[in-house]
C-alpha cells in the first residue's frame, strides 16, 4: 500500500493552530469533512477522540497517527498536518508532538487499516524524512516530500 492511495495535496494541514488534543484533532478532521461530504466533522471528530481515550496515537520522535473506523467511509482516507511549535498529545515519549497523520477507514477493513497504520509508521521513522517535513515552506512542499518518500520504498 502506498501513501498516495490514501493521501491527497488538498489534505495537507501544513499550519495546525490549536493547542490542545481535541482542538487539533478537529482541525486534522476538517479536511476530510469537506472532501467528503456525507462524513460530518463532528462524526470524524468523535471517533478519532474516542480512539485517543483508549490510548495516545502519538508514538514518539514528534509524530501522532490519530485514526479510526466508521460507518460512510468507503475508503481508506487520511489528512496530515503539521504543528511547528508542538503540542501536548501525551506522547510515548513525553515530548510535543508536531507531525500527524489521521487515517479513517471502512468499518470492516481490518486487514486494510492494519497495512495502513504500518505504511505510515514505517515511513515517519526516518529521522531526515520528519526534518525535512518541518522545514517545508507550505503544503505542496510538504506533500512533494511526502510522495519522494513514498516513491523509496
Amino acid at each position: 500500500m502506498k501513501i498516495t492511495e490514501i493521501l491527497t495535496a488538498d489534505m495537507v494541514v501544513p499550519e495546525l493552530d490549536g493547542t490542545t488534543k481535541p482542538q487539533v484533532l478537529r482541525e486534522l478532521a476538517r479536511p476530510l469533512a469537506n472532501k467528503y461530504r456525507d462524513l460530518e466533522l463532528a462524526a470524524i471528530t468523535t471517533v478519532l477522540a474516542e480512539r485517543e481515550r483508549l490510548g495516545s496515537t502519538a508514538i514518539g520522535d514528534g509524530i501522532a497517527i490519530p485514526h479510526g473506523k466508521m460507518p460512510g467511509v468507503r475508503q481508506i482516507s487520511g489528512t496530515f498536518g503539521r504543528h511547528r511549535r508542538g503540542v501536548e498529545f501525551e506522547s510515548l515519549d513525553g515530548k510535543p508532538t508536531h507531525l500527524f497523520f489521521v487515517l479513517v477507514a471502512p468499518e470492516d477493513s481490518t486487514s486494510l487499516h492494519l497495512k495502513a497504520l504500518a505504511r505510515v509508521s514505517r515511513l515517519f521513522k526516518d529521522r531526515s524524512f520528519r526534518e525535512r517535513l518541518l522545514a517545508a515552506n507550505d503544503a505542496e512542499e510538504i506533500y512533494r516530500i511526502i510522495l519522494e518518500e513514498d516513491a523509496r520504498y
